[in-house]
């Protein structure tokens, strides 16, 4: 009997101990998930590490200075999420290196736009001027969309939404292209007539896209925009429990009110979209 009870007594202390462990870890005990960005400009987090981090949760924001390292990254187990990229890039790196990743959240809009320190529209464009455009395929495809819709050049519709220097149908001012790392797009307004800067690099470089863009992209409403930028992971762990709670964390009218706040049209919560976003992309002028 005293035999019985012992055992009891240590199936039950064994019990206990599996049952706190598993409360410690769903409580994020000791846990630290590294999220892969790109740039400074990453206040949209700040609640979220905030409210993980009461839950014993430290997420660790890990800053890369281009787009060609954070996939890799996350693919090699260096990271465990990322969040700096819209679909359309995804979808272009995965292609170019087969990494097996996979979005789980959406997070924001990130307009492109149009700067200059010469002109202020896109109609004193002259014959022969020359813009920067970023060099990677996804945004400087992107890019001649955006230089499409506001009527500067025409491209061949087949070549979807990632079109290339080749693709341009009609230049009829002549345009020239300079092709450059996104990150140095801004950097050149001083020798450029114009540049395509994306919206957190514009930020970076002290600019207002709603206020010092002299066109600003516009974006479609629906699931299907494959400019939504998003939250990445390893597709093995699309489904983590955890990564998932971080997506519904972002995905808040806090974080809405953060990005509406701080980057006033550099970034728009592509969770809350409805008709104040659809009109965030406008001709600035």
């Amino acid at each position: 009997m005293k035999n019985i009870r012992k055992i009891l007594g240590l199936v039950l202390a064994l019990t206990l101990a599996l049952s706190l462990g598993a409360s410690a870890l769903a409580d994020g005990e000791q846990t630290v998930v590294k999220l892969g960005v790109v740039g400074e400009n990453n206040e949209q987090w700040q609640p979220v590490i905030d409210a993980l981090a009461e839950e014993g949760v430290t997420l660790e924001l890990v800053k890369f200075a281009d787009y060609t390292t954070p996939n890799r990254a996350l693919a090699d187990g260096e990271i465990d999420l990322n969040a700096f990229q819209h679909i359309a890039f995804l979808e272009s790196d995965i292609e170019a290196n087969g990494y097996d990743l996979t979005p789980i959240g959406d997070t924001i809009l990130a307009p492109l736009g149009v700067y200059s320190d010469k002109i202020d529209s896109l109609d004193e464009l002259q014959d022969g001027d020359t813009i920067a455009i970023p060099n990677d395929a996804t945004n400087g495809g992107r890019s001649l969309k955006v230089l499409e819709a506001a009527g500067v050049i025409t491209v061949d519709p087949e070549a979807g939404y990632t079109p290339v220097l080749s693709d341009i149908t009609d230049n009829p001012k002549n345009i020239q292209f300079y092709e450059v790392e996104a990150a140095n797009t801004a950097s050149l307004l001083p020798d450029v007539a114009a540049a395509i800067i994306n919206g957190g690099h514009a930020v970076d470089n002290g600019l207002n896209p709603a206020e010092d863009s002299i066109y600003l992209e516009t974006q479609s409403e629906g699931g299907d925009n494959p400019y939504v930028n998003i939250i990445v992971a390893r597709t093995e762990d699309a489904d983590n429990e955890l990564y998932q709670h971080i997506v519904e964390l972002f995905q808040t009218d806090e974080v809405a009110e953060v990005i509406n706040t701080v980057y006033a049209g550099a970034y728009i919560p592509a969770f809350a979209y409805g008709e104040d976003a659809a009109e965030a992309g406008t001709d600035a002028e």
